[in-house]
């Protein structure tokens, strides 16, 4: 049959590229923030959306145009030009976005639905009301579902994690995705309630006196200090670096900063030590954390110089 209208190229409120683009934008944000941040967070969501909608409209751009009032925006998607008064395109709203590609990607599940409609439903709280709704929430509460469901949407696309966030947070990522799904990690709760049985059966005052002797020792100790999942005394938690360490010149000073992923615990006031991401994520320690280093900026900058007139910081946040 002869074809007498033709559509022109998908319209940029529905194409898919520039759907992806801007959220690529959006993500390359989150590097200014620590991954505690309210402000890092943010900026996930309005990423997070951004690359949902472009995965819908990698199927078909039609399928994120709002047709609840009128076809017109349906047939803008298409590539034409409506013909109605004041017309402006809209789009189906993001819950929607999330549960169509439930239905339509093989391996987008249901619990990635509804971590995109939460995740995004705290970024509406925190743009349209008085409520400051990322602030508190710790990043290991929701990075390893948002790099996850990031990862199927990128894969629906033909795009990587390494794509989307460069090689540096890829790799995190993809720790954090694994750590996650780590079943047998589980057994770790078994030793924390172990070892609270015990530390709760010893008598007050020696208690009292191995916590002391514990905030001491997490003093004195290179590490991260956090408190125990077993018997809330502060320990120690160590980890590998997962960024290039950032130095900051301030007043004579340089401060340098290295974010690092945690790998293992030890409390020496009831003894519980814990190995592995996986195992700390269980127990709510695989926070990523930063070192902190303070150096003079002449001896920075003149390292055969011996001198060393400041420690390691292990109490950065």
């Amino acid at each position: 049959m002869k074809k007498s209208i033709s559509p022109g190229a998908t319209p940029a409120s529905c194409d898919p590229d520039a759907l992806y683009l801007k959220a690529e934008r959006y993500i390359q944000h989150i590097s200014a923030f620590n991954s505690d941040d309210w402000e890092y967070a943010l900026w996930s969501s309005l990423a997070l959306e951004f690359l949902a909608r472009a995965a819908l409209a990698n199927v078909s751009p039609a399928l994120i145009a709002d047709t609840d009032k009128s076809w017109s925006s349906l047939y803008h998607a298409l590539g034409f030009t409506p013909t109605e008064e004041r017309f402006a395109p809209k789009s189906i709203a993001v819950s929607e976005v999330f549960k169509r590609l439930t239905a339509i990607l093989p391996d987008f599940a249901k619990e990635h639905e509804s971590f995109g409609v939460q995740h995004t439903g705290r970024r509406n709280a925190e743009l349209h009301s008085g409520e400051l709704a990322f602030d508190g929430v710790k990043g290991s509460s929701w990075q390893p579902r948002f790099y996850q469901t990031c990862e199927i949407l990128l894969a629906s696309m033909g795009a990587t994690l390494k794509d989307f966030l460069g090689e540096e947070e890829a790799n995190v990522a993809t720790k954090l995705i694994a750590a996650a799904v780590d079943e047998s990690a589980k057994a770790v709760k078994g030793e924390v309630d172990a070892h609270k049985k015990v530390w709760l059966a010893k008598p007050s005052d020696e208690r009292d006196t191995l916590t002391t002797q514990a905030a001491v020792w997490a003093t004195r100790h290179a590490g991260h200090r956090v408190d125990c999942p077993a018997c809330t005394s502060q320990a120690l938690v160590w980890g590998e670096p997962v960024s290039a360490p950032q130095q900051r010149l301030s007043d004579g000073e340089i401060t340098e900063t290295q974010e690092f992923l945690p790998e293992r615990f030890e409390c020496v006031a009831c003894g519980l030590k814990i190995n592995g991401l996986s195992r700390l994520a269980v127990v709510g320690l695989s926070d990523r954390y930063k070192k902190t280093q303070v150096y003079d900026a002449a001896e920075y900058y003149a390292p055969e110089d011996d001198y060393s007139g400041y420690e390691d910081d292990n109490n950065e946040r």
